[in-house]
């Protein structure tokens, strides 16, 4: 696996653990394990199929607690202590070199991307939240599937432009994100206020 194509793995794993964790290592796992993708020795154990089963059951029920109004949100709550490790981890694994000091910089960056793209994911969800009406959070949902399934097939199939791509979106999700906070700020200032003057 050339350069590029390490890069643009560890990226990408990074990129779609951010909102679609579970679903991530379920497939990756099968197609490494019916070889339709080379992924380093670093990852094997993601071939395992006892690791594709639990992967499995989790995505799916992440996919049906995604598209629920507010079990999204607390999914999502929970998540960010699975979903950031497991990015690091992951881009970790996709550089698969024994040098410490690469190895460490590839978890920190993934880590880091893996936590700006759950920081937005969760954001968005949080205020879609604040809609009355359901089908926002399941076309939402269905819409992530959705960039998931592109995102992951262009990481493989042309490296390159996802690794364009993903620059692009960072950029874009690091503008969305000071804009979500104050949002969600506006949100729920009022239920802070009423804590706060119930203690």
């Amino acid at each position: 696996m050339d350069a590029i194509s390490s890069f643009a793995l560890a990226s990408g794993l990074s990129w779609a653990s951010g909102f679609r964790m579970y679903a991530t290592v379920f497939a990756v796992g099968l197609l490494s394990r019916y070889e339709y993708l080379q992924l380093p020795q670093s990852l094997d154990i993601l071939r395992h199929p006892v690791v594709i089963a639990v992967a499995g059951i989790l995505m799916l029920v992440e996919f049906f607690a995604d598209k629920i109004p507010y079990v999204d949100s607390v999914w999502d709550s929970i998540q960010t202590f699975i979903r950031i490790p497991a990015g690091a981890f992951l881009a970790m694994g996709a550089i698969n070199t024994s040098d410490p000091l690469v190895a460490t910089i590839a978890a920190l960056l993934g880590g880091s991307l893996t936590g700006i793209t759950h920081a937005t994911k969760a954001g968005s969800r949080a205020l879609i939240n604040t809609s009355p009406e359901p089908m926002s959070n399941v076309t939402t949902s269905l819409g992530e599937d959705g960039l998931w399934l592109s995102g992951g097939w262009l990481a493989l199939a042309h490296p390159m432009v996802f690794v364009g791509a993903l620059l692009l979106l960072v950029l874009m999700m690091l503008w969305m994100l000071p804009k979500l906070w104050r949002g969600i700020k506006l949100v729920f200032k009022p239920l802070i206020h009423l804590f706060k003057v119930t203690l």
